[in-house]
């Protein structure tokens, strides 16, 4: 998949009432971030919100800032954002950046939804 292929968004429906999963196929660059912009601000805000990013080949500093505004947004209003499926490309951006401290990772989609991590909204900045 080329970095400037087209960023697609699936909304799928999560285990419980309150939980939706967003499934990101393509690259979250600085032309594909709009429509995820668009995705969390034109809807209520969920109470969890897994992004599925197993099909993320690259993001760079557009698309972690989009992620991280929506963390902020979401911590501020008691809402749970958490990342599952992170390929080891984007990870390592995570890590370099010390976000990985700061959002919540998992593993899978699977995990995210059998283990809902309420307690890293206590984590600091």
């Amino acid at each position: 998949m080329a970095i400037d292929s087209p960023l697609t968004i699936e909304s799928l429906p999560g285990d419980a009432p309150g939980t939706v999963i967003l499934r990101l196929t393509g690259p979250l660059t600085l032309t594909t971030v709009l429509a995820l912009r668009a995705r969390f601000r034109g809807s209520e805000l969920p109470r969890r919100t897994i992004l599925d990013l197993s099909g993320v080949p690259y993001m760079d500093s557009a698309g972690m800032s989009e992620i991280i505004n929506h963390e902020v947004y979401c911590r501020d209003n008691q809402a749970l954002l958490i990342l599952a499926g992170v390929i080891p490309r984007v990870l390592a951006m995570l890590q370099i950046t010390r976000l990985d401290k700061v959002l919540t990772l998992k593993t899978t989609v699977e995990e995210a939804l059998r283990r809902p991590d309420y307690e890293s909204r206590s984590r600091p900045y």
